[in-house]
């Protein structure tokens, strides 16, 4: 099993094609190129903390989504995710924020990032959404939202190689 983190994906929103300018001709094309993506990486029994601003649209099709989409799904919430979203079976669970330790380092999961998180002076990690990758890196804190990352969920080891990249180059 692996475990991957994104964010942002805004199934069904058309502003996405314009505010975020992602490369795609329509929102269909947009929303299927995502959940292809998304399959391509995630398999059936991985799992999958999404951070956020997940879907436009009723519980119906959101739950439609979802069904599409590889993996045990987790949400945090985003300013964006509505009724239909927050209330769509196929979530392995719902919440505002998150905390968790994986491969030894402690992560703090929330849609928003943080100027100072919880054990932020003892090295834990603050991933976040929200941004759409326009943020000014800081230490210790990831972006892992779909603009930032390719259209697809990241691993937690492939968020730390990045940042090794960037910071050595």
């Amino acid at each position: 099993m692996a475990l991957f983190f994104t964010s942002d994906t805004h199934f069904g929103d058309p502003r996405v094609l314009r505010i975020d300018r992602r490369p795609f001709g329509s929102l269909a094309e947009h929303d299927l190129a995502l959940v292809q993506r998304w399959n391509e990486r995630v398999g059936v029994d991985d799992e999958v903390w999404h951070l956020g601003d997940v879907a436009r649209g009723d519980r119906a099709r959101v739950e439609d989504l979802l069904a599409r989409l590889h993996g045990r799904k987790h949400l945090i919430t985003g300013n964006n995710d509505g009724p239909g979203t927050l209330s769509a079976a196929g979530w392995a669970s719902v919440q505002a924020y998150a905390e968790m330790e994986v491969d030894g380092r402690f992560l703090v999961l929330c849609h928003y990032p943080f100027r100072t998180w919880n054990r932020m002076g003892k090295g834990a990690i603050d991933l976040h959404g929200h941004s759409h990758g326009r943020l000014k890196p800081a230490t210790r804190q990831f972006d892992v939202g779909v603009d930032a990352w390719d259209c697809r969920p990241v691993t937690l080891d492939e968020v730390l190689a990045a940042r090794r990249r960037r910071a050595s180059n």
